[in-house]
């Protein structure tokens, strides 16, 4: 079976927990500040801050810049449930805002306009697939309004230019990701009196942590805010520090297939989207595509599955979802609907081979045209 995603482990990695295991020290010692150092060079910014997954990491920047019951954060309807999630965590409501098109399947400006009220205080973007919107058009618009920028980065991992839009972005190290610690993220924030509310938060509010104490025998702790377990451990971060040595080489390889896949596509399945063009910054996460008008997707699905290749959706619309369809009831977003309607992801990780990617394209435009 071809899968949609696969994590690329070996010798590295395995040396590398055994280590961990051997030191005797297996959680927030020094793995997790190299972690979080290395993880900051990549995305051009003094210092990271390790967390237990991307969904904790968007929920401790929301409670540290205060957001709250009263409050309005727009979402893009197309993202996985954790981005809205968030959002009520902290008791402010999420307000969905639709896609540009099946071409550009990121959140539309012009529709998050049109959604802002005197409530409304900040915006996620989300960064799909990979793909960045446009920095400067968003940066005017929450300027304009008076918005915090958060990023949703799950699928931007090693992207430079990700983390660089507003106040505070997450990233994801979840299993089918770009690199992965198995389950982990981080945040990345310019502001420096931000990352270190986020980082006392991550930790039940603890003004040190156990390794400090342990280095410092006079030092003890206060609890001066309400603060979560959201830590990442040494396994995770010794993980992450070997994959990361190899993230570039990786992307790269993602971006090369893509390109391929492109090509194929164009050949062989004129008729399938593939959203975004070449010139638009990515970390080439998922390959999305959609399939023409009235096709049967389900046909497609099962027969790919039927030549041994996995599929998947990128995503069901967050507010189809049963506990936003009934907070919600009356949200209604024609674009994200039908892009969601028509969506396939189809494999895309460095393990797979040009011959591959030959094999799904055939396969894809063969289950189309039955």
């Amino acid at each position: 079976m071809l899968l949609v995603a696969e994590p690329i482990l070996g010798p590295e990695e395995k040396a590398a927990l055994t280590d961990v295991i051997d030191s005797g020290w297996i959680t927030m010692g020094e793995r997790v500040q190299l972690f979080e150092r290395a993880f900051a060079d990549i995305h051009r910014t003094e210092d990271s801050v390790a967390v237990s997954s991307c969904t904790a990491g968007l929920h401790l920047i929301m409670l540290a810049l205060g957001l709250g019951e009263g409050d309005e954060v727009l979402v893009p309807g197309l993202t996985f449930v954790a981005t809205a999630n968030c959002v009520l965590y902290v008791g402010a409501t999420p307000v969905f805002v639709d896609i540009e098109s099946d071409h550009v399947p990121l959140m539309s400006l012009e529709d998050a306009e049109a959604k802002c009220t005197s409530r409304t205080k900040a915006v996620v973007l989300v960064h799909y697939a990979g793909y960045l919107p446009d920095r400067e058009k968003w940066r005017e618009f929450a300027e304009r309004r008076g918005l915090m920028l958060i990023e949703d980065a799950a699928h931007a991992t090693g992207l430079p230019e990700a983390g660089t839009y507003g106040v505070a972005a997450a990233f994801s190290f979840y299993g089918n990701k770009n690199m992965t610690t198995a389950e982990g993220g981080a945040v990345v924030t310019g502001d420096d009196a931000l990352r270190a509310r986020i980082r006392q938060l991550r930790g039940h509010g603890l003004t040190s942590g156990t390794f400090q104490r342990v280095s410092n025998p006079t030092l003890t702790y206060d609890v001066t805010m309400l603060g979560y377990n959201y830590r990442m451990d040494e396994l995770r971060a010794a993980l992450g520090l070997v994959q990361l040595r190899h993230l570039d080489v990786w992307n790269a390889r993602r971006k090369g297939l893509t390109a391929l896949y492109r090509k194929m596509l164009g050949e062989y399945a004129p008729d399938v989207v593939v959203p975004f063009d070449d010139e638009r910054s990515s970390a080439y996460h998922i390959m999305p595509v959609v399939l023409p008008d009235k096709t049967n997707r389900q046909d497609v699905i099962l027969g790919l599955r039927q030549d041994g290749i996995q599929t998947t959706i990128h995503y069901p619309p967050v507010h189809h979802l049963a506990i936003y369809k009934e907070r919600y009831p009356s949200v209604r977003l024609p674009k994200t609907e039908d892009y969601t309607r028509r969506e396939l992801t189809l494999p895309l990780h460095p393990r797979l081979e040009e011959a591959h990617v030959e094999r799904i394209v055939q396969s894809l435009a063969d289950s189309v045209r039955r």
